[in-house]
């Protein structure tokens, strides 16, 4: 999944991007699908339709998700940096995850 504040018509150019094949990337949700409080746009993990309590994502910022904080990793911003490995050192991190 990809899950994006960005609005719908900007997600899809990013996965055109991220995924010309479309074989990695199932499923995107953008700001339609997250929720707006006081003019800031957060995501909702219950939108994914699965148990919160063995889903994490991964996100440059905080402040977006309150309700389900417990359940982000909170990376870098990417700046576009093709030799940028942030993501492969969480890879340990995630299969821990996977295990528990």
């Amino acid at each position: 999944f990809i899950y994006t504040t960005a609005k719908k018509d900007y997600a899809k150019k990013l996965l055109e991007v991220l995924d010309p094949r479309k074989k990695l990337i199932r499923h995107c949700l953008s700001q339609q699908d997250c929720v707006c409080s006081q003019g800031c746009y957060w995501k909702d993990l219950t939108q994914l339709g699965r148990d919160l309590a063995t889903t994490v994502g991964l996100d440059h910022t905080m402040q977006g998700f309150p309700a389900q904080a417990a359940n982000w990793i909170q990376v870098p911003p990417w700046s576009g940096d093709p030799e940028d490995e942030e993501l492969l050192r969480l890879i340990p991190v995630l299969e821990q995850l996977g295990q528990a």
